[in-house]
């Protein structure tokens, strides 16, 4: 699973590389000041959870336990639910869409994955290979 976690990473790396860059020379003109921040703010979220898969792939390496596999699985759900809510909202605020601005709603989601990984990679620390329900 580090190596599925690792390319995840990269990819997703990569992504928010080329979403910075859109937003920087194709939104910016495009949309309001507010949602180019939002947008600004999903892909910063999202580059910084790379880093926290990242971290996650590598401990999973040498410490296989399943808080640690958990906590790269809740970044990815956090990256997906936090920045891709996000990207939506600043898509329908830059195309004057009414009603969807429950999208969101769906952020703090993606908040609280992001909080839960950082707790369960912490966790993952003191647990023991073979531990009973937190080893594979």
């Amino acid at each position: 699973m580090h190596k599925g976690f690792l390319k995840t990473a990269f990819l997703l790396a990569a992504l928010s590389v080329a979403m910075g860059a859109f937003a920087a020379h194709g939104l910016k003109n495009s949309v309001s000041d507010k949602a180019l921040a939002t947008f600004e703010t999903a892909v910063r979220y999202q580059f910084y959870h790379v880093f926290a898969l990242m971290i996650s792939a590598i401990l999973y390496k040498d410490f296989r336990v399943a808080a640690i596999r958990a906590a790269g699985w809740l970044f990815i759900t956090g990256i997906i639910l936090f920045s891709g809510s996000l990207y939506l909202l600043t898509i329908v605020q830059g195309m004057v869409l009414p009603g969807y601005k429950w999208l969101g709603a769906i952020t703090p989601f993606g908040g609280l994955a992001f909080i839960a990984g950082w707790l369960f990679l912490f966790a993952g620390l003191f647990k023991k290979k073979g531990s009973p329900g937190l080893s594979e």
